[in-house]
């Protein structure tokens, strides 16, 4: 199957580049897989669109200001935006770090990506903050660029992330964030620290929605899912089989297994917000004959059409990137020819795309 079978022409200023006031006021394309029928909705109707017993699973994960801004060894911090050129005079000897993945064995030690890359050597000492809140060495460099840095240890290591930190809005969003985003890039849901994207598709969601939901008889689960660099890993090759994620670290509780096995047996639907969700489930039941279990590990599952699904049967998902593995992800779920034809009905539409845009429920 090739790359390219995953394509389709995405205008530029369909790329949302701010967040709606309302969380509630995305628009929601409705797919069905049976017949490929769509509709046009607002996400507001989204809890009329499940049934009394169905069990809605989120990724209940935590974004951190995981972009932080510093200096490479003897030169002094400047306050310097990414994106401000008219700060380029101070630019020498300022590094960008995006940390992607915090390796188990050492608490301080982060697999990143660096700016600029090509001179941020091995052995360079790393100073963040405008006090030198956080220091790190670069300890070796990875395939495609990416950085392992070891942080001097410090008691409040997240601590001064939060105060130092900048939240990662992704590339296609070209404006510097905002103190809005740490609350807006974040669902309302969000507990456990640690992506460094969000799993967009939950952040369409509001209090009010999920109290709807539960009225009408929706069973609700939460799973956790560490969104990393393997969400948004460019595919470098022309076969999608020969493509290969990232790991991304998951944990799923003893209640979210007991509430995921009961609706299974009793033949109701298990739903998934985000494409995140759905593959922490897949995973885990892939690992134990089609059972999901309760624990943690790292999940590495690249779905793609062929992919026989276990346990999920719908997906809420925002829409995604041409020739991602996201968007193979939801052609697996809902059909490639089925999920294509809704794309570009959602363009002629002039549906808003990625993070902060819509959404699309396939069931």
């Amino acid at each position: 199957m090739l790359v390219s079978e995953f394509h389709f022409d995405l205008p530029e200023e369909l790329i949302a580049q701010e967040p709606l006031a309302d969380r509630a006021g995305s628009g929601l394309l409705h797919l069905s897989r049976e017949s490929g029928a769509i509709a046009d909705r607002q996400f507001r109707e989204f809890p009329d669109l499940l049934r009394a017993g169905d069990l809605l699973v989120f990724n209940n994960t935590r974004v951190f200001p995981a972009r932080l801004y510093g200096r490479r060894g003897g030169l002094k911090s400047q306050p310097v935006s990414r994106r401000n050129p008219a700060a380029r005079e101070f630019l020498h000897g300022r590094i960008e770090v995006l940390l992607t993945w915090q390796l188990q064995r050492d608490p301080n030690e982060w697999e990143c990506l660096v700016r600029p890359g090509r001179k941020i050597g091995v052995g360079e000492h790393l100073y963040f903050g405008e006090h030198d809140e956080l220091q790190a060495e670069v300890i070796r460099r990875g395939e495609f660029g990416e950085r392992h840095i070891r942080f001097v240890p410090v008691e409040d290591f997240f601590a001064r992330v939060e105060k130092i930190g900048h939240i990662p809005l992704p590339p296609y969003i070209s404006r510097d964030d905002s103190s809005a985003d740490r609350e807006r890039y974040q669902t309302v849901y969000a507990r456990e620290r640690g992506s460094v994207a969000a799993p967009t598709a939950g952040l369409h969601f509001t209090p009010e929605i999920l109290e709807k939901i539960r009225e009408r008889g929706v069973e609700t689960a939460e799973v956790t899912l560490h969104v990393g660099l393997g969400t948004f890993q460019p595919v470098r090759v022309e076969k999608v089989e020969d493509h290969e994620l990232h790991s991304e670290a998951y944990s799923i509780s003893a209640d979210a297994v007991e509430k995921i096995a009961r609706a299974r047996d009793e033949s109701r639907r298990v739903v998934a917000v985000g494409t995140t969700t759905v593959r922490t489930l897949e995973y885990a039941a892939q690992q134990s004959g089609g059972e999901v279990r309760a624990g943690s590990g790292e999940a590495k599952l690249f779905i793609y059409p062929g992919y026989k699904f276990q346990v999920v049967q719908a997906l809420l998902t925002n829409f995604h990137l041409p020739e991602s593995t996201l968007l193979m992800l939801v052609c697996a779920l809902g059909g490639k020819e089925n999920v294509l034809h809704a794309y570009r009905h959602a363009v002629r539409e002039r549906y808003r795309f990625y993070s902060y845009g819509d959404c699309m429920f396939v069931e």
